[in-house]
C-alpha cells in the first residue's frame, strides 16, 4: 500500500455541539451541548440510511433536523433551524473539534513519505475549514464533494484522490466513520478501507465484511495496528 486517504467529519474532526448549542441560542433555541452530544449516533445511524438508499446531494439538512429532534428540540423548529444552520454552514463550519490522536497520524504518516488525502462529502468551503485549524500542509490531496460536484460512495471521487496522489486507487487504504460512504465507497472504488468508530452506526441488518481489504477499529491505537497489518504505519 502506497497512500492513505481520510474522511474528515467524525474521521479527524468532528461536530462541535458547544458550538451548535451557541448558534441555536442565537436563534433562541436552548439545548444543551451535553444533550446533542449523546444524540450523534442517531443522526449517523440516519445518514448511512439515507447513503445506502441513494440520496445524494450530501443531506445535511437531514442530518441536523434528526440531531435536533433526538436533542429535544420542538418539532415545529427543527425544520428552520436546520435550514438555517445549513446557509450559515460556509461561513462557520460546525465539524471543526480535532479528533485527539488523528492529526497526529496523518503527520506521521507523511513524516514517512506516505502520501496522505482527504475524502469527504463536504459543502464546498473543506479547504478553507483545514486552513482555519492550521492543517494546510497536512494533506496531498483534498476531495471535497461539494466543490467537485460528485460525492461518496461513487467511485468518481475516489479515484480522483486516488489520482492526484499519483496512485492506482488499489494501493490505497481508505479510513472514515461511514459504513455506507467511506467503507463500501471505497471498496468498491478497489481500495482497501478501515470503518473507524462507525461499527454501532450501521443501519440494522447492515453487515461489516472484514478481509484482507478491510478491517474496523475503534481508536487512533487500534488505527496504527490496522495500518501496519495493511503494510503501514501512521504511529
Amino acid at each position: 500500500m502506497r497512500a492513505v486517504t481520510f474522511d474528515f467529519g467524525q474521521t479527524l474532526a468532528e461536530l462541535d455541539t458547544a458550538m451548535l448549542a451557541s448558534r441555536l441560542a442565537e436563534r433562541g433555541v436552548t439545548v444543551a451541548a451535553s444533550a446533542l452530544q449523546d444524540a450523534r449516533p442517531a443522526m449517523w445511524r440516519r445518514y448511512n440510511e439515507a447513503i445506502r438508499a441513494g440520496l445524494g446531494g450530501h443531506p445535511w439538512v437531514l442530518l441536523m433536523a434528526t440531531l435536533l429532534r433526538s436533542a429535544g428540540v420542538e418539532d415545529e423548529a427543527v425544520d428552520p433551524l436546520s435550514e438555517w444552520l445549513f446557509i450559515e454552514q460556509p461561513k462557520r463550519n460546525l465539524w471543526r473539534r480535532p479528533i485527539a490522536g488523528m492529526i497526529e497520524r496523518v503527520r506521521a504518516l507523511r513524516a514517512r513519505g506516505i502520501p496522505v488525502g482527504v475524502i469527504s462529502n463536504s459543502e464546498g468551503g473543506l479547504s478553507g475549514l483545514i486552513s482555519e485549524m492550521g492543517w494546510t500542509h497536512d494533506f496531498d490531496v483534498v476531495a471535497d464533494s461539494g466543490a467537485l460536484g460528485m460525492e461518496k460512495p461513487d467511485r468518481a471521487i475516489f479515484d480522483w484522490t486516488a489520482e492526484g496522489l499519483g496512485v492506482h486507487p488499489a494501493e490505497v487504504v481508505h479510513v472514515g466513520d461511514s459504513w455506507a460512504a467511506d467503507y463500501l465507497g471505497a471498496r468498491a472504488a478497489g481500495m482497501r478501507a478501515v470503518l473507524f468508530r462507525g461499527r454501532d452506526l450501521m443501519p440494522s441488518g447492515a453487515v461489516l465484511e472484514v478481509d484482507s481489504r478491510g478491517a474496523a477499529c475503534e481508536s487512533p491505537d487500534e488505527l496504527d495496528e490496522v495500518l501496519r497489518a495493511m503494510g503501514m504505519s501512521g504511529g
